[in-house]
């Protein structure tokens, strides 16, 4: 009897401490593509806590052989994990065999620090997208960015815009319109306040006197992972 097997693999490597979201939205939605398999890896398998949830038994990254596509999602601890090199490097080999090269939010600091984006463009969260020219990549301002087989999702919820770009090139436009109808994706915010160029100026100050606060350490930790990059 024969088995069959997956014609395609989505690996979603993720870390403690990640904004879950950046992982959750996209896995909603690639996990739908046909005929495939999706592995969540983290560095060092078992359970991985991420803003107040913990996703079980996930496999160690080093046991994975390779992939279609890799996916990094971001977080505060971002710039923290792109200095784990062990980490970094096998998100390094499964992206140079992977088809897609991917990432939502401040998980491009993380491909950049794998090495990836080096004169490449990428999309990041606007607060800290600054960081992606210590890795020699520029700043796609775009929700979702392209630069070859590299798709980068701006942030966390780009992250879903983001997927069904990818589940589109893959499975076709149709198969991803039906997807999304499935799961109602017809954002309807209750606010104007989601980007630096809508939100009003005073939540635009509160915002940036919280991003301030961390700026100092995220950047520090950033060229640090830089350093380490360069080897």
């Amino acid at each position: 009897m024969t088995t069959h097997q997956p014609s395609f693999t989505t690996v979603f490597a993720i870390w403690p401490g990640m904004t879950h979201l950046d992982f959750t939205g996209p896995h909603q939605v690639l996990s739908r593509l046909p005929n495939s398999q999706t592995i969540v890896a983290s560095p060092a398998g078992g359970n991985v806590p991420g803003d107040g949830l913990v996703f079980a038994d996930t496999v160690r990254i080093a046991d994975v052989r390779s992939c279609d596509l890799i996916c990094v999602p971001g977080g505060i601890g971002a710039t923290q994990v792109a200095q784990d090199t062990e980490f970094t490097g096998h998100i390094r080999r499964l992206a140079l065999g992977s088809r897609y090269i991917t990432s939502v939010c401040t998980g491009s600091l993380i491909l950049g620090a794998a090495g990836l984006l080096k004169g490449r463009r990428a999309a990041c969260h606007w607060a800290w997208a600054h960081l992606l020219e210590l890795f020699g990549a520029t700043h796609d301002p775009a929700r979702v960015a392209r630069d070859g087989n590299i798709i980068t999702g701006g942030g966390v919820t780009a992250g879903i815009d983001f997927a069904f770009t990818v589940l589109a090139e893959i499975a076709g436009e149709d198969f991803a319109r039906t997807v999304q109808l499935g799961l109602e994706y017809a954002p309807a915010p209750p606010f104007d306040s989601g980007h630096p160029s809508t939100a009003p100026a005073g939540i635009r100050q509160r915002f940036d006197a919280v991003r301030a606060k961390m700026m100092e350490q995220r950047t520090e930790e950033a060229r640090k992972a830089a350093v380490l990059m360069l080897g």
